[in-house]
C-alpha cells in the first residue's frame, strides 16, 4: 500500500496514521503491522480523541459494545502494551510513549504523530476560507486535495460502535465538502466536470435535496433545462410518495429559477454572458482544456449543410451501480488532438450496452457534430454480423456525406468516412463488436472525437486508451435492481428472498431483468417460489428465459463462435469439480500440456466465457458453469474420461503434499503427477482454498468413490498440519457412511485411521483411541498388514502422549513386527522409530533414544518426508539440550525451523522456536532467546489448540519475559482455557495460573 501523498512529507522516525480508508501506520517510510482488528479499534479510539483521556470503560464500550470479553476491561492494558511495543521507536522509554497512561485511562499524545483526519479537516477549512474570500480556483484546488485523502470507506473493517459512528461522521463531512467543491466549480463555469459526479451522488443519496439542487444548476448551465426539470420532478415524486413531504425551500427556488431562466441565480454572470453571446455547444466545447481541439475549428461543408444527429437509444430504466466504470468512460480525454477509443468488454448479459449508453448521454453535450450509435450484431441470435461496408455507408449518410454511394470497396469507403469526419468532433458508439478488425475502419478522423465500443471479447487488437472489463453486479446492487423492477421487498423475509434470487441469477443484469419481468407478469408468484425453481441447477437456465430474451441463448452464441478446440475445452470445464481453475486443471481435463491449457484459458477469458481471478487462476461465472455442465453432458464419454483425469490430479496433489510420501499408499494411482515435490503440490492445494472438501463431495456425487476416498486420505496430513481440523473431519465424515460402496476395501480402515489422527492431534485422545481401535479391528479381520500397522502406530503414539508407556510400547512392537512386510513404507517405519525414541528419552535411556532418532532421520530423508524429518530433528534437539549440548542443539533445531517454516506447520514451528529459545538462553544469548519466545508466543495466539500447544505455552512463561509483563503472560496462557482440549489439561492450566497469581503478588509486579 503506497504512502498517501499528504502524509509523506515527514521522514526518519515520524509516526503517521491514515484512517480515511483501512487503518494504516508508518514510522518514517516503514509500514507498521498493527495487529488484530480489535487492537486497531483501540488505537483508532485514541487517535480520534487526541490529547483527551479515554477511560478503560470507554474503550471497552467503544470496541466491544454490548458484548464485552469475559476478562472485562483487563484486556485493555494488554492491547495498549502491544500497541506501544508496535508504535514506540526502539529504545524509547515508557514515559515517552505515544500512548500515555494517565489517571483514569490512556491518552494519545497529539504532538507525537500526524493523522490524516486532522490534515483533511485543515485542508477542507482552507478551501472554505478561499471560497468565502472569493478565490474560487484556490478553493477548488484545496477541496479537491482534501477529498483525495480518502482511500475508501473510513476505518474500513474496524469493529465496534465507536468506529461505526466515526465512519458515519466522516462520510457526512466528506459529502458536505463534495457539495462545496461542486458549488465552486459551478460558480467558475466548470459545469461539465460536475454533471457526471452529481448524477452518481444523487443516485447514491436519492433524498439529498442539496445534491439535487446542484445537479439542476449544472444541467441548466449546459443548456439542459428539460433534464434539470426532470430531476426536480423525480425528487419531488420520491419525496411525496415515499416520505409524504414536499421539497424544501432551496430546491423549490432552484426549480423556479430554471423555469425563469435566471442565470444570475443559478450559475453566475459568466454563464449568463455565454448565453447572451454564443450557443451552448460552443460554450461546452471550450469548457475544459482537455476537450479543446488543437487548432481553430472550421466546420466543413457537410457540417454547414446538415443538422447534427443524435442517435443514442433510450436509456434503460432502473440502471444500477457501475459508478466507477461510468466515471472512467466520461472522464476527460488525455489528448484532444487525437481520436479517443474506450472499450468495454464482458460476458453476455452483464450490462455493457446500458453502461455505454448512459455514459454517452452524459457526454452528449460535449460533441456538437453529433452522437451516432451503431449496432454491429457481433453476438446476436438470428442476426449476422453487420458488414463493415454497410456500416460505413450508413455512417456516411448520418454525417450528410454518403448520399448515392453504393460502393462495396472497403478501402474507398474508409477513405470517404475519414475525409467526411476530418473536421467533425463526434461521439460514436459501436455496440456488440465481434472483433477488432470490424471496428478499425469505422473510427472517425476528427480531432477530439470519442468512440465507445462494447464487445463480449477483449479487443486486444484495438488501440484503446481505456479498457473496462465489466463484472457482474455486487449482491447489494443486484438485489436493489431486482427490487426496483418488481417493487415490494418491504418485509425482512421478502428482502432475504430477493437477495437469494439475485444470487441465483448470478448477479447478471440480463437474468435479473428476465426474472423481474416474469414476476411482473405473474404477480401471484411469490419471490420465494421462483427461488425454489431457480435453486434446481438443472432447470435454472430454462427458467431464465422470457419471450425473445434468454440467458442460455446468449451463452450459446458465445460458445458457437469458438473454434472446435476451445469448444472442447469449455465442455471439459463443465466437468471440473472445483470453481477455481488453472492450467494444471484444464491440462488434466484435456489430457494435454499445461502450456497449451494456459493459452486456451486466456482465449476463453478473452471471449468472456471464463473470468480471471488472479494472474494464474480463473473461474466460471455461476450461470456459465451451469451452461458448461449442460454442453458437457451432451458428450458423456468425453466427460467421463475428463472427470477421471482431473480427480486423479487431486489424488496426486494430496499424496505428494502430504508427509507420508506417495510410496506409502499401496492402492490407487501411483506417482506425483505434474508436481516435482511436496512444496509445489502444497502451493497448488493452497490456491484451491476451501474448495477441497467440495471436490471430494463432487467426486462422491459423480460416483467416483475410490478417487474421493484417495483424495480424503491423502489430505489428512495436509489439513492437520495447517490446523484445518474441521475440513478434515467434514471430508472424512462425508465418505464414511458410503465407504462400503468403494471398490478399494483398504479405505474402510484407512479413513478411520485418518479420523484417529485428526482427533489425536487436537488432544482429544478418547475419540482418537476409539477410531484407531475400530480401524485396527477392521484391518486385522481383512488381513491388511499395512492398515494394521498404521492403526497400531496411531494407538501407540497417543497412548505415549497420555503417559501409558507400557501400552504404547506394545503397539509399537506390533508395528515393528509388521515392518518387514512394509518395505515400501519408510515413513511409517521412521515415524515409529521416532516414537520409540520418545519412550527411551522419557525413561532416561538417552543413548538408545539418540540411535532411534538418527534411524528415523535417515528413513525420513529416504522417504522425502519433511514433516517427519522436522519433528524428529525437534526431538533430537530436545535430547541434546537435556544432555547439556546447547550449541549442538541449536544447529539441529535450526534445520527443524527451516523445515517447519517451509511446511507452514505452525504448531511444529512454535515448538521449534520455543526449544531454540532455551538453546540460546543456555548459550548466554538472552536477547535472542527473548525474541524467539516472542515469535513462538505470536504463532500460538493464532492456533486452535492442541495438548502440545498448552505445554509450549507453559514453558514460554518461565524463560524471563514473564517478569516484565505478568499481565500479558497471564492473558496469553488464559487463552488455553478456550482451546478444544482444555478439559483434558485442566490440572496443568490451573497450576500455571496459580503460579502466575503468586508472582503477580510479588513486589514490583505491575499490570500494564
Amino acid at each position: 500500500m503506497p504512502i498517501p501523498r499528504e502524509l509523506s512529507t515527514e521522514a526518519n522516525q515520524q509516526l503517521r496514521f491514515a484512517l480515511l480508508g483501512p487503518l494504516l501506520a508508518w514510522r518514517g517510510d516503514t509500514s507498521l503491522e498493527l495487529g488484530p482488528v480489535r487492537e486497531q479499534a483501540v488505537l483508532a479510539a485514541l487517535l480520534l480523541r487526541p490529547g483527551r483521556t479515554v477511560s478503560r470503560q470507554q474503550l471497552l464500550d467503544g470496541v466491544w459494545g454490548a458484548e464485552p470479553p469475559g476478562t472485562g476491561d483487563r484486556v485493555i492494558p494488554v492491547y495498549v502494551h502491544r500497541l506501544r511495543r508496535c508504535l514506540d521507536a526502539p529504545g524509547k522509554d515508557a514515559a515517552d510513549s505515544v500512548i500515555d497512561t494517565v489517571r483514569g485511562g490512556y491518552r494519545f499524545a497529539p504532538g507525537s504523530a500526524r493523522v490524516d483526519v486532522a490534515r483533511w479537516e485543515e485542508i477542507a477549512a482552507e478551501g472554505r476560507a478561499a471560497r468565502d474570500a472569493g478565490d474560487l480556483d484556490a478553493a477548488v484546488d484545496a477541496l479537491s486535495t482534501a477529498l483525495g485523502l480518502f482511500r475508501g470507506e473510513p476505518l474500513a473493517g474496524i469493529p465496534g460502535p465507536f468506529a461505526a459512528g466515526e465512519r458515519l461522521r466522516l462520510a457526512e463531512q466528506r459529502l458536505v465538502v463534495v457539495q462545496d467543491l461542486v458549488d465552486c466549480r459551478l460558480r467558475t463555469g466548470r459545469h461539465a466536470e460536475a454533471v457526471g459526479e452529481l448524477f452518481s451522488l444523487t443516485t447514491a443519496h436519492p433524498y439529498n435535496e442539496a445534491l439535487a439542487a446542484l445537479l439542476m444548476r449544472a444541467l441548466h448551465a449546459g443548456n439542459r433545462q428539460a433534464d434539470a426539470l426532470d430531476v426536480y420532478a423525480s425528487v419531488r415524486r420520491r419525496l411525496v410518495d415515499e416520505q409524504g413531504v414536499e421539497p424544501g425551500t432551496e430546491l423549490r427556488r432552484v426549480h423556479e429559477a430554471v423555469l425563469r431562466g435566471d442565470d444570475a441565480f443559478l450559475t453566475g454572470g459568466d454563464t449568463a454572458a455565454v448565453r447572451r453571446g454564443g450557443t451552448a455547444p460552443q460554450r461546452t466545447e471550450t469548457d475544459h482544456p482537455a476537450h479543446r481541439p488543437a487548432g481553430p475549428r472550421r466546420p466543413g461543408p457537410a457540417a454547414q449543410q446538415r443538422r447534427a444527429r443524435h442517435e443514442l437509444p433510450v436509456e434503460i430504466g432502473n440502471f444500477t451501480g457501475r459508478d466507477r466504470e461510468h466515471q472512467l468512460l466520461v472522464a476527460p480525454v488525455d489528448d484532444a488532438r487525437v481520436v479517443t477509443v474506450r472499450a468495454v468488454d464482458g460476458m453476455a448479459g452483464v450490462g455493457k450496452t446500458a453502461l455505454v449508453v448512459r455514459a454517452a448521454r452524459a457526454l452528449r453535450d460535449q460533441y456538437p457534430d453529433g452522437c451516432l450509435f451503431v449496432e454491429l450484431h457481433g453476438h446476436r441470435e438470428g442476426r449476422e454480423t453487420v458488414g463493415r461496408q454497410r456500416v460505413l455507408r450508413r455512417l456516411l449518410r448520418a454525417v450528410g456525406a454518403g448520399e448515392g454511394d453504393d460502393s462495396e470497396d472497403l478501402d474507398e469507403l474508409t477513405a470517404s468516412w475519414r475525409a467526411a469526419t476530418a473536421s467533425l468532433r463526434l461521439l460514436l458508439v459501436l455496440d456488440d463488436a465481434a472483433r477488432a478488425e470490424q471496428v478499425r475502419p469505422l473510427l472517425p478522423a476528427g480531432a477530439g472525437s470519442v468512440v465507445l465500443v462494447t464487445s463480449r471479447r477483449r479487443l486486444t487488437g484495438l488501440d484503446a486508451d481505456r479498457r473496462i472489463s465489466l463484472p457482474p453486479l455486487g449482491l447489494d446492487e443486484a438485489a436493489g435492481l431486482l427490487t426496483r423492477i418488481v417493487g415490494g421487498a418491504g418485509a425482512e423475509r421478502e428482502r432475504v428472498a430477493v437477495r437469494e434470487l439475485a444470487a441465483l441469477c448470478g448477479r447478471l443484469p440480463l437474468a435479473l431483468r428476465i426474472v423481474g419481468a416474469r414476476i411482473q407478469d405473474r404477480p401471484l408468484w411469490a419471490v420465494e417460489a421462483l427461488v425454489a425453481r431457480l435453486a434446481d441447477g438443472e432447470r435454472r437456465l430454462d427458467e431464465l428465459a422470457v419471450e425473445d430474451r434468454s440467458v442460455e441463448a446468449a451463452f450459446r452464441i458465445s460458445y458457437d463462435q469458438l473454434p472446435a478446440a476451445e469448444q472442447r475445452a469449455f465442455r471439459a470445464l463443465g466437468v471440473s469439480p472445483a470453481i477455481r481453475l488453472d492450467r494444471l486443471t484444464l491440462a488434466a481435463l484435456l489430457d494435454g500440456t499445461p502450456a497449451d491449457a494456459e493459452r486456451t484459458l486466456e482465449s476463453l477469458a478473452d471471449a468472456s466465457l471464463v473470468q480471471r481471478v488472479t494472474a494464474d487462476r480463473y473461474r466460471l461465472h455461476d450461470l456459465v458453469a451451469v451452461y458448461a455442465r449442460r454442453v458437457a453432458a451432451a458428450a458423456p464419454d468425453e466427460a467421463v474420461a475428463a472427470r477421471e483425469r482431473v480427480l486423479r490430479l487431486y489424488v496426486a496433489a494430496a499424496r505428494c503434499a502430504g508427509d507420508w510420501g506417495t510410496t506409502s499408499f499401496p492402492t490407487g494411482p501411483q506417482g506425483t503427477g505434474p508436481f516435482t515435490d511436496w512444496e509445489e503440490a502444497t502451493i497448488w492445494l493452497d490456491a484451491a482454498g476451501g474448495e477441497l472438501v467440495d471436490v471430494i463431495g463432487q467426486a462422491a456425487a459423480a460416483g467416483r468413490l475410490d478417487e474421493a476416498c484417495w483424495i480424503a486420505e491423502g489430505l489428512v496430513d495436509y489439513f492437520t498440519r495447517q490446523g484445518r481440523f474441521h475440513e478434515c473431519r467434514t471430508a472424512l465424515e462425508l465418505l464414511l457412511p458410503r465407504v462400503a460402496q468403494a471398490g478399494d476395501r483398504r479405505m474402510d480402515s484407512a479413513l478411520r485411521t485418518g479420523m484417529g489422527i485428526m482427533y489425536g492431534l487436537q488432544g482429544r485422545y478418547q475419540q482418537a483411541r476409539a477410531w484407531f481401535t475400530e480401524a485396527l479391528d477392521i484391518s486385522r479381520r481383512a488381513g491388511d498388514r499395512h492398515e494394521q500397522a498404521r492403526a497400531a502406530a496411531g494407538l501407540g503414539t497417543f497412548a505415549n502422549l497420555e503417559g501409558r508407556i507400557g501400552e504404547s510400547m506394545a503397539h509399537f512392537a506390533e508395528v515393528l513386527a509388521l515392518a518387514g512386510e512394509l518395505t515400501h513404507d519408510d515413513w511409517l517405519t521412521g515415524s515409529v522409530m521416532t516414537r520409540v525414541g520418545d519412550v527411551h528419552h522419557q525413561l532416561g535411556e538417552y543413548d538408545k533414544a539418540n540411535d532411534r532418532y538418527l534411524e528415523a532421520i535417515a528413513l525420513a530423508e529416504k522417504a522425502g518426508s519433511p514433516r517427519l524429518l522436522g519433528k524428529t530433528l525437534l526431538r533430537l534437539g530436545r535430547l541434546q539440550l537435556d544432555l547439556g549440548r546447547p550449541a549442538e542443539a541449536a544447529g539441529t533445531l535450526g534445520k527443524a525451523e527451516d523445515l517447519a517454516r517451509r511446511l507452514g506447520d505452525l504448531p511444529l514451528y512454535s515448538a521449534v522456536l520455543a526449544r531454540l529459545s532455551t538453546a540460546e538462553a543456555d548459550l548466554g544469548n538472552p536477547g535472542a532467546a527473548a525474541e524467539l519466545q516472542r515469535r513462538a508466543h505470536a504463532i500460538l495466539d493464532e492456533q486452535t489448540g492442541t495438548a502440545s500447544e498448552i505445554a509450549i505455552r507453559h514453558r514460554l512463561l518461565w524463560h524471563g519475559a514473564v517478569a516484565e509483563d505478568l499481565a500479558g503472560a497471564r492473558d496469553f496462557f488464559e487463552r488455553a482455557t478456550t482451546l478444544p482440549d482444555a478439559d483434558a489439561n485442566r490440572a496443568r492450566i490451573s497450576r500455571a495460573l496459580d503460579d502466575l497469581d503468586r508472582r503477580r503478588q510479588q513486589p514490583g509486579a505491575d499490570e500494564a
